[in-house]
């Protein structure tokens, strides 16, 4: 993806205190716990550290650490938390909600080091990890009779961390769930350096503390050691590829299916502009002519696949599918799939800067809501490609900009996608993360009661608020800060900072 790079950092907000600069006490003590080569201070090499997948937004970090263990981990984060410096822990750096983005003159934990597979119980179907091994190397780890159930388009090069931080989807998630259902015990270093152990059996009593660090994007510690459930490999898989019209009759199919009783693996659909770019950067055979494609798969016993595909296929015919192809071998399989993991990046061949939004409506809105995405397009002058995981209402529309003149413009339309989102029901992210990007929406999912609860969870975790810093909450909020009718901040009254 090339996104347009904001020309400066985002500004300290109201109420916002400056973290202290990276003292030589501090390196010194990084470098004891990481050795001279797993501590980077040449500005050069901080730059490639600055921001992660969403490019919006760019801060460098005073110093980056690579620590090549977990307890490696702990020495660097009990040091920041010695010195009072924050810290921003980043896996590969593939996020699109800012979740790794850096805080200035602060140290950021890349964890791209740690990256063993640590044991493998396919007898018990678990798997453990290190935060930095990728996705797809944790199903690879248990194939041919096991997998990692949920597949972000990004899964080669994402981490295990980061999806643990983000909760990730992908296109399975639909039947299979999110990393959430799948993470049964971490081992974390807390903001203060005590390692802690969370869950590691199966249905432990006590609070649901996996839950609540599963999808707390960094702002609880950082995990280190990550068990995972693997399942077995369905015994069959059948993948059906159907083109319509437009968008409106394949989102009927999608309803139908599901009404019907039917679970696919994956429902994904992709409208004409990222059908064009996908066909262009793959060749994969996508109808260039088709205002839509649905693509369905199936999997579990034979029988069960065969009798469900039949039903899949009448469904699309009914709703006057244009086109339906089932595929006859795993290549073709592949290939169809190669091209809907390609979306993102084959935008590029659309425009050259694109904005990624992440929302989420309930399944029954789909037509009402990629109307309004169009009606907004069509306002701001700006193209929107729709690639979206069907099944479970997660749009992901692309806003095409040309240069920083159309920046600004193609995030308030963004921004505004979101909103007719939250007005249909639906959520401001389904599994990129609220990060910085999408902290000013908070508000419209949540009431300050339940910010507050949020508030008092993560300090309960944090008391020093030195863990990923202006991520996620709406406003500054300090720990000790009392709930309840909010006050306007001096720096507000003066004109000078802005309540989201």
């Amino acid at each position: 993806m090339n996104k347009q790079r904001s020309s400066q950092a985002p500004a300290p907000a109201a109420g916002d205190t400056l973290p202290p600069v990276v003292s030589p006490a501090l390196l010194t003590e990084l470098r004891r716990a990481c050795g001279e080569d797993g501590v980077v201070t040449g500005e050069a090499q901080l730059r490639t550290y600055e921001s992660d997948g969403l490019l919006q937004y760019a801060v460098t970090p005073g110093v980056v650490v690579l620590p090549a263990t977990a307890e490696q981990v702990r020495d660097v984060v009990r040091a920041c938390h010695a010195a009072g410096v924050p810290f921003v822990a980043r896996g590969s750096g593939t996020g699109l909600s800012g979740g790794a983005l850096p805080v200035a003159d602060g140290v950021l934990i890349a964890l791209s080091r740690l990256r063993r597979v640590l044991e493998v119980d396919l007898a018990d179907g678990r798997v453990v990890v290190e935060p930095g091994v990728t996705n797809v190397d944790v199903s690879r780890a248990v194939a041919p009779t096991h997998f990692f159930p949920p597949d972000p388009s990004s899964q080669i090069v994402c981490s295990i961390g980061g999806n643990v931080a983000e909760n990730s989807g992908g296109a399975h998630c639909f039947k299979y769930g999110f990393t959430t259902n799948y993470v049964t015990g971490l081992e974390v270093v807390l903001p203060d350096g005590e390692v802690v152990e969370l869950g590691g059996a199966p249905d432990r009593p006590g609070y649901d503390l996996v839950g609540a660090f599963v999808g707390s994007e960094g702002t609880l510690g950082v995990a280190t050691r990550i068990t995972l459930r693997v399942i077995p490999v369905p015994a069959a898989v059948r993948t059906l590829l159907a083109f319509f019209d437009g968008t409106e009759s394949a989102g009927r199919v999608v309803s139908d299916i599901v009404g019907a009783g039917v679970t696919p693996g994956a429902i994904e659909m992709m409208d004409r502009l990222a059908i064009q770019a996908t066909e262009d950067a793959t060749g994969a055979g996508y109808r260039r002519d088709a205002g839509a494609a649905l693509l369905v798969e199936l999997d579990g016993p034979q029988a069960e696949c065969e009798a469900c595909l039949e039903q899949v296929v009448a469904l699309c015919e009914r709703h006057g599918a244009i086109e339906v192809r089932v595929a006859r071998d795993e290549a073709e399989r592949e290939r169809v799939w190669r091209a809907r993991k390609a979306a993102f990046a084959a935008m590029g061949r659309i425009s050259p800067t694109y904005y990624v939004q992440d929302g989420v409506v309930p399944r029954t809105r789909l037509p009402e809501v990629l109307a309004r995405i169009e009606e907004l397009a069509g306002e701001y002058g700006l193209p929107v490609a729709n690639v979206f995981h069907a099944g479970d209402g997660n749009l992901h529309p692309l806003v095409c900009f040309r240069g920083p003149e159309e920046a600004v413009r193609a995030e308030e339309l963004a921004g505004l996608i979101l909103e007719a989102c939250v007005d249909a029901g639906g959520s401001i992210t389904g599994e990129h993360g609220v990060g910085v990007d999408k902290k000013r929406h908070m508000p419209r999912l949540f009431g300050e009661p339940d910010l507050a609860a949020f508030q008092h969870l993560r300090c309960a975790f944090d008391p020093d608020g030195l863990a990923n810093p202006g991520k996620v909450m709406p406003t500054p909020r300090l720990c000790g800060e009392v709930p309840g009718v909010y006050r306007q901040h001096p720096l507000e009254q003066q004109g000078i900072a802005e309540r989201f």
